[in-house]
């Protein structure tokens, strides 16, 4: 059964999700990463596939992203890769309960990981030594919940163009 006022989407392309993960991978390398709040791009698109794709991308990917993180920021090694991890597994967790809720209604349910992801990296960098980066830190969980109507909006239009129509088939 599918969930209410949801249409029917086309099979995505494994090309396309790992393309768009490499993109997001790309965004957080960019010099405007470093910026306090700024949001954590590849978290986002993260949680999206492992919501909408649990059994394509999972907590292994998550992992080997954030060692690439951890290894880009020179962060302790693992900080990014146990944050990453912990946000897919629970996004995979509740991956049936937030597709029954409308795109703005998910905001409120995919808020909650992305608090957790920070405050796990947090204790992590903090117990490793390192100083509190800053209250501006509690702005960047906020940007991702809201960056994430237009990640849905992005990621699912290629599965929502119309199917090729063939005069035999009445669908």
């Amino acid at each position: 059964m599918m969930p209410r006022g949801n249409e029917l989407l086309l099979p995505v392309n494994p090309v396309f999700i790992w393309t768009s993960l490499l993109m997001a991978l790309v965004l957080n390398l960019m010099p405007w990463g470093q910026l306090a709040g700024m949001p954590d791009f590849l978290a986002v698109v993260l949680v999206f596939w492992s919501v909408h794709q649990p059994r394509r991308v999972g907590v292994g990917a998550a992992f080997v992203f954030g060692l690439f993180m951890d290894v880009h920021e020179g962060a302790l090694l693992g900080q990014h890769a146990l944050a990453y991890t912990l946000l897919s597994f629970f996004a995979i967790t509740i991956h049936r309960r937030v597709l029954w809720f409308s795109v703005s209604s998910q905001v409120v349910q995919i808020a909650p990981l992305f608090v957790a992801a920070h405050v796990v990296s947090l204790i992590v960098r903090l117990l490793a030594g390192g100083v509190f980066p800053g209250w501006w830190l509690v702005l960047a969980p906020v940007l991702e919940a809201l960056m994430w109507p237009l990640a849905t909006m992005l990621l699912l239009a290629p599965q929502r163009r119309p199917p090729v129509r063939d005069k035999n088939r009445p669908l």
